[in-house]
C-alpha cells in the first residue's frame, strides 16, 4: 500500500470481549465489546482513567431455550455471536485497503487504514471467535492426545478455512463436510471472513490472567497441596514473616476459593519457598518437583517483562522446555493422569506472539476485567432493570460527554516543563533516589524512654540520641572527644513521639511517584477481641555519614 499510495497510516484495532455477571443474586449477564488501537502507548491503554478503550456494543446473552437440542443451540449461539460482531466491525472492511481521512492528535490529516490486529479474550471466546472446537488449540492444528507435548504444530490456514465457508450457501451436507475437513465449526459467514489483511489465527494472543495465573498456577497449587498435604503447606504460609511486597495468607492457601488473579500472583512469590525443603511422602526425591515449579514460575515472570530481547525470549523457551522435562513427576506421584489441556499447550505460542505484537501487557485480559466495572456494572446499576441495554448505552454516552467537557474546560498550565527532563530519555532502566514519606502526626505522641526499651526493644535509645546530638553540634570533632561531648549532653525530656510506618517513594520512568518499600515498627498489642497481635520490627540497612553501612533495627536506632 505504501508503494502504491504513499502516506498510509496503519491503525491496528485491538478488540476484546468477555461475558461478565452484573448481578450477585440473579443470573443476569452482559457481553460487552471493547475497542482500542495500537497507536496509543500501552502505558495509557492500560489505565482506565485515560479512557483509551471504548465500548462499541453489547452482544445478546440469551440462552435460546426455545431451540431444542444442545448441538443446535450451540450452533445458534455461535452464529448469533458472529452476526453481532459483523454488525459492529463490518464498517472497517471497506476502509482497510482504501483508507479513510482522519485527523490525529497533532492536528494533521492522514490517510488511515484500520486493520483488525488483535483479539483479546479468554479461552471460551478464543475458540468461539476462531470457530474451533472446545478442547482444541485456536491457533494451530495440534491433534487430540498431544496437547501436553512440547513441540510445534502447523498453524491454521485462514485461506483454507475461508474456502470451506464459501460453501455455506450450498447444501448442508457439503458445507458440514467441508468444515469438518478444515477442522472448524459450520458457522454461517464468520465476521472476520471479509476483513482485509486479517489472519484471525495470528490475532489470538496469550492471556496471562486466565492461562497462567488462573490456569497453570491454580493447577500447580492443587498439585503441590495434594503431594505435600494441605496442613503442611498452610502451616508454612502462616510462618512467613510479613513483608511489604508479599501477601500474608494467615489461614493458608488450601482453603481459599474464588481467588482473583492478583491473589494467584501473590502466591507465586512464595510458592517455591513453601516446598523447597519439604520431604516427599514415600521418601522420594523432591528435585524434579522443585525444578518443575521453578521453571513454571520463571516462565510466568519472564512472560510479564515490559521489554524483551532475543536473550529473554530464548530464556522463556528454556523455562518451558525445563518444565516439560520435569512434569512427569506429577504423573508418577498420581496427582495428574495426563497434561491434555489447552492452557498448557498455549504456552508454546507465547514467543511468537511476543515477536509479532510486543509484550504481553499489550493484550492481557486484566484490562478487560477492570473495564467491566466502569462500562458495564456501573452502567447496569444506573438502570431500572427493564430494557437495560438502551439505558446503559444512553448513560455511558452522557457520561462520556460530561468527561469530555470536563477535560475541555479544565485549565492546563502553559509552557509546562517536566520536573526532570532527563527521566524521559529513552534508555535502559535507571535507579532513582528514594525519598522518605511519613505521616503528619505520629501514631504515639508521647512514649517514655522506659516504654521504648520495654515494648520497642530500644535499650540504648537515650545514649544514641545523645551521640546524634553531639555529632550534629560538633561535626569536626574526633571520636574520643565526640564521646565526651555526648556524655555531657543533657536531654531535657523523657518522652518522644513514635511513628509506626515509614514509606520510601521514588519517581518512575514516567514521572510517576511509586512506593518502593514500607518499614513497619509496631509493638505487641491486642485487638478489640483481646487477641494478641505479635510485634513487627522490620530491619533496614542504614548508611552513615562516613559512608559505612550498619545493619540496624529501625526501632532501636543502632
Amino acid at each position: 500500500m505504501e508503494r502504491r499510495r504513499p502516506g498510509a497510516t496503519i491503525i491496528p484495532l485491538i478488540v476484546s470481549t468477555d461475558k461478565t455477571q452484573v448481578t450477585k443474586f440473579r443470573d443476569k449477564k452482559a457481553y460487552p465489546i471493547y475497542l482500542t488501537i495500537g497507536n496509543i502507548p500501552r502505558r495509557f491503554r492500560r489505565k482506565v482513567s485515560s479512557q483509551a478503550q471504548i465500548l462499541i456494543g453489547y452482544i445478546p446473552t440469551t440462552k435460546l431455550a426455545c431451540i431444542p437440542g444442545d448441538t443446535a443451540r450451540r450452533r445458534a449461539h455461535a452464529n448469533l455471536f458472529h452476526a453481532c460482531m459483523q454488525n459492529a466491525l463490518g464498517p472497517i472492511s471497506s476502509y482497510g485497503e482504501t483508507g479513510i481521512e482522519m485527523k490525529s492528535g497533532d492536528g494533521v490529516w492522514r490517510r488511515c487504514h484500520p486493520i483488525f490486529a488483535i483479539f483479546v479474550g479468554d479461552y471460551p471466546e478464543q475458540f468461539l471467535v476462531t470457530c474451533t472446537y472446545n478442547g482444541r488449540c485456536p491457533k494451530c492444528t495440534v491433534p487430540l492426545g498431544q496437547l501436553g507435548e512440547y513441540q510445534t504444530f502447523p498453524r491454521h490456514m485462514q485461506s483454507t478455512v475461508i474456502d470451506a465457508y464459501q460453501l455455506c450457501d450450498a447444501d448442508a451436507h457439503t458445507f458440514n463436510r467441508a468444515c469438518r475437513e478444515a477442522g472448524t465449526k459450520p458457522v454461517f459467514h464468520p465476521f472476520w471472513e471479509t476483513l482485509p489483511l486479517t489472519d484471525i489465527y495470528l490475532s489470538i494472543t496469550p492471556d496471562i490472567l486466565h492461562q497462567l495465573l488462573q490456569g497453570m498456577v491454580k493447577h500447580l497449587v492443587e498439585w503441590i497441596t495434594e503431594i505435600f498435604g494441605a496442613a503442611v503447606i498452610d502451616a508454612r504460609c502462616r510462618m512467613i514473616p510479613p513483608n511489604h511486597h508479599i501477601m500474608h495468607f494467615t489461614k493458608g492457601i488450601s482453603i481459599l476459593s474464588c481467588l482473583s488473579g492478583h491473589e494467584h500472583k501473590k502466591m507465586c512469590s512464595i510458592l517455591l519457598g513453601l516446598i523447597v525443603d519439604l520431604p516427599v511422602p514415600g521418601g522420594l526425591d523432591s528435585t524434579r518437583i522443585i525444578r518443575a515449579v521453578r521453571a513454571l514460575m520463571d516462565f510466568l515472570f519472564i512472560a510479564q517483562y515490559e521489554s524483551h530481547t532475543h536473550d529473554t525470549l530464548s530464556l522463556l523457551e528454556e523455562c518451558l522446555a525445563r518444565f516439560h522435562e520435569n512434569k512427569q513427576v506429577f504423573v508418577d506421584l498420581e496427582v495428574r493422569e495426563n497434561f491434555e489441556f489447552p492452557k498448557l499447550h498455549s504456552l508454546t505460542h507465547y514467543t511468537r506472539s511476543i515477536r509479532l505484537f510486543g509484550t504481553t501487557d499489550n493484550y492481557n485480559t486484566e484490562q478487560t476485567e477492570r473495564l467491566h466495572i466502569d462500562l458495564t456494572k456501573h452502567a447496569y446499576r444506573a438502570t431500572n432493570r427493564k430494557d437495560e441495554y438502551s439505558q446503559m448505552t444512553k448513560w455511558l454516552e452522557r457520561r462520556e460527554k460530561v468527561l469530555q467537557h470536563s477535560g475541555f474546560i479544565t485549565p492546563r498550565p502553559q509552557n509546562h516543563q517536566p520536573s526532570s527532563p532527563a527521566r524521559n530519555v529513552i534508555g535502559p532502566p535507571r535507579a532513582y533516589a528514594q525519598k522518605v514519606k511519613m505521616a503528619q502526626k505520629p501514631e504515639s505522641r508521647q512514649v517514655l524512654f522506659d516504654i521504648l526499651a520495654r515494648d520497642y526493644g530500644a535499650l540504648d535509645f537515650q545514649d544514641m540520641l545523645a551521640d546524634f546530638i553531639a555529632q550534629l553540634n560538633y561535626p569536626g570533632v574526633s571520636g574520643g572527644a565526640l564521646r565526651v561531648r555526648a556524655h555531657d549532653t543533657h536531654i531535657p525530656f523523657t518522652r518522644v513521639p513514635v511513628y509506626h510506618k515509614i514509606k520510601f517513594t521514588k519517581i518512575g520512568d514516567f514521572n510517576e511517584i511509586e512506593i518502593a518499600d514500607v518499614v513497619h515498627i509496631r509493638p505487641e498489642q491486642k485487638d478489640s477481641r483481646g487477641r494478641i497481635i505479635p510485634a513487627r520490627f522490620d530491619t533496614v540497612l542504614v548508611e552513615t555519614s562516613k559512608g559505612q553501612s550498619d545493619l540496624a533495627s529501625v526501632c532501636t536506632g543502632n
